[in-house]
């Protein structure tokens, strides 16, 4: 019940979006659709019967630890980047590193993917499942081990708690 009325809420909240107006009927509107979407489509988007979210106020408590240091991250990156670019830093050895998926689940990978492509300097290139690996396109390859080392201790220490 928990997860159909998160869903409910973040649904009618994107179609106000979407109609960039918040007024109550567009509002009533929105749950009405939402509401029709989500019985409509139960069984693909739950699973047939919902599972309860586990450790919701954990995940809530740690999301913004990890937004803060997933946008640190992006700052960091882009002062590497614009360093290369502007000669200020040699561009030694770019490449591609294979990073284990880990006890990381289908939703975290996906996470870790996105959080390493918004940091500019690194970017996905491919996922491969029956390897139990996500390769890493990494402005500084030299070092292959510190790059796997600095995922997985994002993965540890900022994303486990929100995105397993």
């Amino acid at each position: 019940m928990a997860r159909f009325a998160i869903s409910l809420v973040l649904l009618t909240l994107t179609f106000c979006a979407v109609l960039a107006s918040f007024s109550p009927g567009d509002i009533a509107l929105g749950l009405v659709i939402s509401a029709g979407v989500l019985l409509v489509f139960r069984g693909f988007l739950f699973g047939g019967r919902p599972k309860p979210m586990p450790d919701l106020p954990t995940r809530l408590l740690y999301l913004p630890v990890f937004v803060w240091a997933t946008l640190w991250n992006i700052i960091k990156g882009s002062f590497e980047v614009i360093a290369v670019v502007m000669h200020l830093k040699p561009l030694r050895e770019p490449g591609i590193v294979a990073i284990p998926i880990g006890e990381r689940t289908p939703t975290g990978v996906a996470v870790s993917a996105l959080a390493t492509t918004l940091s500019p300097g690194t970017y996905l290139v491919e996922v491969d499942h029956e390897r139990g690996v996500w390769y890493v396109h990494a402005l500084d390859a030299r070092d292959p081990d510190a790059v796997r080392r600095d995922h997985e201790e994002f993965y540890q220490k900022y994303q486990k708690r929100v995105f397993p």
